[in-house]
């Protein structure tokens, strides 16, 4: 309790981290647990809905967040190839890298969770059943990324990229059958944006990251306020993620997700 009260104290008028785990962990409980009342009502396991028990943290989740490492990493390696990104010193030593890599880990985690569970779990579920699962992926990913131009910092361009991270997610959801490779996915990516290379996230700029990085450059290159989400090599690396996924996770039928 002493770690979740420093944490949820304002941080210099920054986003406090651990107010938004706590906020991110009740919406997911809400969320979930919504889905487990109409799991009992349509007489369906709670794993059809893309978070079975039996494979939590297991070996997809872990594929993903590797996977997701790899993506964040090319992206800024790409950035920085062409002079828009600079690493900078680190800031973090001792206990605080240790405490502030938790907290963005744990962090990460249930937002990927939460995002992924709201958008691609239970709802595309019930869509896919209706309109069929790529109609369905096309709506909810439009939908992903309209909610993120709310987002202090986002622009069309970020939105635009976040749509289309969506439907890469959604695949890696048809081919896997399950969600836990796609958060894994998610949460990396993030907590490398956010933490280890200490970037502007979705427009949010965060306290407790790795280094004092900078980014400098033609909007097109860095994504401007957005962050490396708004630059042109996101949809390169996005495009290059959709075909790892095709070549680690061929076709086939899954007994979840079909729609």
């Amino acid at each position: 309790m002493i770690v979740a009260r420093q944490f949820i104290r304002p941080v210099r008028g920054a986003f406090s981290p651990g107010l938004l785990l706590f906020q991110e962990a009740m919406v997911f409980v809400v969320v979930f647990g919504s889905a487990l009342i109409m799991s009992r009502l349509e007489k369906r396991p709670p794993g059809a809905y893309g978070l079975p028990a039996s494979q939590a943290f297991g070996k997809l989740f872990w594929q993903g967040w590797l996977v997701g490492l790899c993506e964040v990493t090319a992206l800024m390696g790409l950035i920085a190839t062409f002079h828009g990104y600079t690493f900078g010193h680190v800031v973090l030593h001792g206990a605080d890298l240790l405490r502030w890599a938790t907290l963005w880990g744990v962090f990460f985690v249930v937002v990927g969770l939460f995002e992924e569970f709201l958008f691609r779990g239970y709802t595309q579920f019930t869509l896919a059943d209706g309109i069929g699962f790529w109609p369905a992926a096309v709506l909810l990913s439009t939908v992903f990324g309209l909610t993120h131009l709310s987002n202090p910092g986002e622009g069309w361009v970020g939105a635009a990229s976040v749509v289309m991270i969506g439907l890469i997610l959604a695949l890696g959801l048809r081919r896997t059958g399950n969600l836990w490779f796609v958060v894994g996915l998610h949460a990396s990516f993030d907590f490398g944006e956010t933490f280890l290379y200490s970037v502007p996230n979705s427009g949010i700029v965060f306290d407790g990251h790795l280094s004092n990085a900078t980014l400098q450059g033609a909007k097109w290159l860095t994504g401007g306020t957005v962050g490396p989400e708004g630059s042109v090599f996101s949809f390169l690396t996005m495009a290059m993620l959709a075909v790892v996924i095709h070549i680690l996770y061929p076709a086939k039928e899954t007994k979840t997700q079909q729609g």
